[in-house]
């Protein structure tokens, strides 16, 4: 029974600990090749406003020979992801404009890296910034009649956010669903991760965003989305193998938000989530959430707050580990640390929780799957705005009449709060003009509005990259310092005062002149610690960097890195300075052409790569990972 599947899920970790039935040897190679393997991200754009839908792709280079390593289909122009064995790789989208999977003549192709300069995969997490360009006209680099049909693409669906879906295409199945926990690497490479609508965006309603848990699918949510006023709501679904790191997924989702986001521009967002998907969503609003605003609500269902005791025994006894029960052991590093950031401010929280459960001799009181003092965790209470418990099991409570009443309640409420919000925010129009006439190349910058003569964390808002002309908002009334960043123009001018008013909407102008820029940062990994495909992998804070130097076409440059400082580095980009500041860094106004940096770090060997850079084009980033002296 669907009520039972969690339990189910549970017991399978004792089965995998006594027998080879539940595909020990595919799960522990998965895992494997997880830590082996990484994600490369990107934008495509088209040459010109086109419905057609795209078809990206990874390919190894062996002397002649081209290997796809992966493919994805998306439905329109935007973003995507494909995981890659570590290696060197180039890539290659092209406009699938009779949608056969296959590379016609005249088809817009475009493409990335080459033999001398591949994108080159170390399993650092990700690769970002990868951003393509089509064009018709082009000699592509895959022979015309390439088939992409076997490797990740689907002529029925599409890993780009915003994709309209059927709840009852196979993909969304429970037993899909399963398989993503499981086999979160197979899943992965066929049906990817994406936010789902059932319907197109409509701005008139609110999106209502719901996050499975473990072994779940969106059809988890079929009784609230049926009793979903859709008159007010739109559903949208996160869909994403439950069985990988819970990091690395609340990074997939911030990604896929922040593409909506800047499509659509929506303005309020609620967020709900089941099980460990109240994770996936926690560290998505503690570490992203800045880069999305309107977030208004977050309601966690059933989660563990302080994780599984049972995934502590599959770590340490199991042959093969599913990578989401590292996160998941109540001492391991990613409980212990889950509530040192707080949520957003001005976010209401509330918590839900089942106790249909009982008492055995083994299991303290849970709700069949998880324990009550685990929901309940101290820190999670402290945050809600409200707790609500329910004589309902771990599943069943996602089909409760009652429970299901408490969270239109809690709809309502903030709706009328968020309401008040809206009707005294302003907004601003950013009109944006370019020196050299030129279509650029995609990338995304980012409108910064700095709080004037007052306190506070300023306001991030991330542009579309074909952005020339557009709203943004809601913004605070209140009176900003505006500065525009973009990672290969410099902005004019540097920047300048708005006065933003309820119900206003004061122009911002700026003009952007190409530059060209590197820049990247030194990781807190371990080089011998794995890092599973697709982590976002922060900053180093404890690693000495004596200095960043960089040499190329006319330029010797040398930096000391300095404490980190506020918003200093930010003041120093504009001003077109070189900047190292803890373990980030930047290069700008480079020529063009090819460069070679060096880092030096106390305790570590040199490290060096080569780099090209082009003005007025974005350059791809990785962390980088010293290796520890002898």
């Amino acid at each position: 029974m669907r009520t039972k599947r969690w339990a189910r899920v549970l017991a399978g970790v004792a089965v995998c600990m006594v027998s080879s039935a539940c595909t020990l040897l595919q799960l522990r190679h998965e895992s494997q090749q997880i830590v082996a393997s990484t994600v490369l991200v990107g934008v495509v754009q088209p040459e010109a406003a086109s419905s057609a839908p795209i078809v990206v792709a990874a390919y190894a280079r062996h002397g002649d020979e081209l290997t796809l390593a992966h493919c994805t289909r998306l439905h329109e122009a935007g973003g995507f992801e494909l995981i890659v064995p570590n290696g060197s790789y180039e890539l290659m989208a092209f406009a699938d404009e009779n949608d056969n999977l296959r590379l016609d003549p005249a088809e817009p192709t475009a493409h990335r890296g080459d033999p001398q300069h591949p994108i080159v995969a170390t399993g650092t997490g990700i690769v970002g910034d990868l951003n393509l360009r089509l064009t018709r006209g082009e000699a592509p680099p895959l022979p015309v009649g390439t088939d992409f049909s076997n490797c990740g693409a689907k002529r029925t669906h599409s890993t780009q956010a915003g994709a309209i879906a059927d709840l009852n295409d196979p993909v969304f199945s429970q037993d899909y669903g399963s398989k993503g926990y499981w086999s979160p690497l197979e899943f992965y490479r066929e049906a990817g991760g994406n936010i789902y609508f059932l319907e197109p965006y409509d701005p008139k309603r609110i999106p209502v965003l719901f996050i499975h848990g473990a072994a779940g699918s969106p059809q988890d949510w079929r009784y609230f989305f049926d009793h979903l006023d859709r008159t007010r709501y739109q559903a949208w679904f996160f869909y994403y193998p439950s069985g990988a790191a819970i990091e690395s997924m609340s990074h997939l989702l911030s990604w896929k938000l922040l593409n909506l986001r800047m499509k659509y521009g929506f303005e309020h967002l609620y967020v709900v989530a089941h099980s460990m998907g109240g994770l996936v969503a926690r560290s998505f609003l503690t570490d992203y959430s800045a880069m999305v605003p309107g977030i208004d609500l977050f309601v966690s269902v059933s989660t563990p707050w302080a994780g599984e005791s049972s995934a502590t025994l599959g770590v340490q006894h199991s042959p093969a580990v599913v990578p989401s029960w590292i996160e998941m052991q109540p001492q391991g590093r990613y409980m212990q640390t889950l509530f040192d950031r707080k949520l957003p401010a001005g976010l209401d929280y509330y918590l839900l929780f089942g106790f249909k459960g009982g008492v055995t001799l083994v299991r303290p009181n849970n709700d069949g799957a998880v324990t009550l003092a685990s929901q309940l965790r101290t820190a999670a209470q402290a945050e809600a705005k409200q707790v609500y418990g329910f004589d309902d099991d771990h599943v069943g409570i996602l089909s409760s009449a009652q429970a299901w009443a408490q969270f239109e309640a809690i709809l309502d409420a903030t709706g009328k709060t968020a309401g008040e919000r809206m009707r005294s925010a302003g907004r601003v129009r950013l009109e944006l003009g370019y020196a050299d006439g030129a279509n650029p190349a995609p990338r995304t910058n980012t409108l910064w509005l700095r709080p004037l003569g007052r306190q506070g964390d300023p306001i991030a808002i991330a542009l579309r990259p074909d952005t020339q002309s557009r709203d943004l908002g809601p913004i605070p009334p209140g009176d900003y310092t505006a500065s525009l960043i973009d990672p290969a123009y410099r902005a004019e001018p540097r920047s300048q005062v708005v006065h933003i008013r309820a119900g206003e909407s004061p122009t911002l102008p700026f003009t952007l002149r190409p530059q060209g820029v590197l820049w990247g940062y030194v990781s807190t990994r371990a080089p011998d610690e794995p890092v599973p495909a697709g982590l976002f992998v922060t900053p180093a804070t404890t690693i000495k960097i004596e200095s960043i130097r960089l040499r190329g076409p006319g330029v010797d440059r040398q930096l000391q890195p300095r404490s980190v400082a506020s918003l200093d580095w930010f003041e120093r980009y504009l001003d077109g300075h070189d900047d190292a500041a803890g373990a980030q860094f930047f290069f700008v106004d480079l020529p063009g052409g090819e460069y070679t940096l060096t880092v030096q770090a106390e305790g570590y060997l040199p490290y060096e790569e080569r780099a090209v850079v082009q003005p007025g084009r974005a350059g791809s980033w990785k962390p980088i990972v010293l290796t520890p002296r002898p």
